[in-house]
């Protein structure tokens, strides 16, 4: 078997953790989209859907949780670069099928590196911040399925998790 660290691009020569230098990198329009979902009890959702919850309003509160966390996603994750963004937005919707909500994700940046740690991040908090606020009637919630599903920019160019769960791209 080939030596797989000599593809991690968070690793020197001697095997060492260390920030990617990007110094050389061209300056592209980058996007990334995550997506989740949390699981619950029909009733948990129908309380969230009514804004009820004795916590407040749990959608909006996990859409300003996940903005925010996206902002601080390299104080979060040791290699990361801090990012200036330029957008972030955190899209919450129900689904009865589920039941639960389906959260996505999507952040951009004109910058020397990608944006898909911010948006698994903001994806991710988003998810916790509505267990966080409906755990008093419904311990039983499930944080699943976080991804990236899109991400576009930089020399590796456009990228896509197909609904089979195939990769595409360009």
């Amino acid at each position: 078997m080939a030596d797989q660290t000599s593809n991690l691009t968070h690793l020197d020569e001697a095997g060492a953790a260390n920030m990617v230098d990007v110094s050389e990198k061209s300056v592209t329009h980058r996007i990334a989209v995550a997506r989740g979902s949390v699981s619950m009890r029909p009733e948990t959702l129908d309380l969230i859907r009514s804004g009820n919850a004795k916590k407040g309003d749990v959608i909006g509160t996990a859409r300003i949780a996940g903005i925010l966390a996206a902002k601080r996603t390299h104080e979060l994750i040791p290699l990361c670069h801090p990012l200036m963004l330029s957008k972030v937005s955190v899209d919450i919707e129900p689904d009865d099928a589920l039941p639960g909500l389906i959260v996505t994700a999507t952040t951009k940046v004109s910058g020397q590196t990608g944006v898909e740690m911010e948006a698994l991040t903001a994806c991710s908090l988003t998810c916790l911040t509505i267990y966080d606020m409906a755990k008093a009637v419904d311990r039983g919630m499930v944080i699943g399925d976080i991804r990236l599903v899109e991400k576009a920019g930089g020399k590796s160019g456009h990228w896509t998790l197909e609904k089979d769960g195939s990769e595409g791209g360009t």
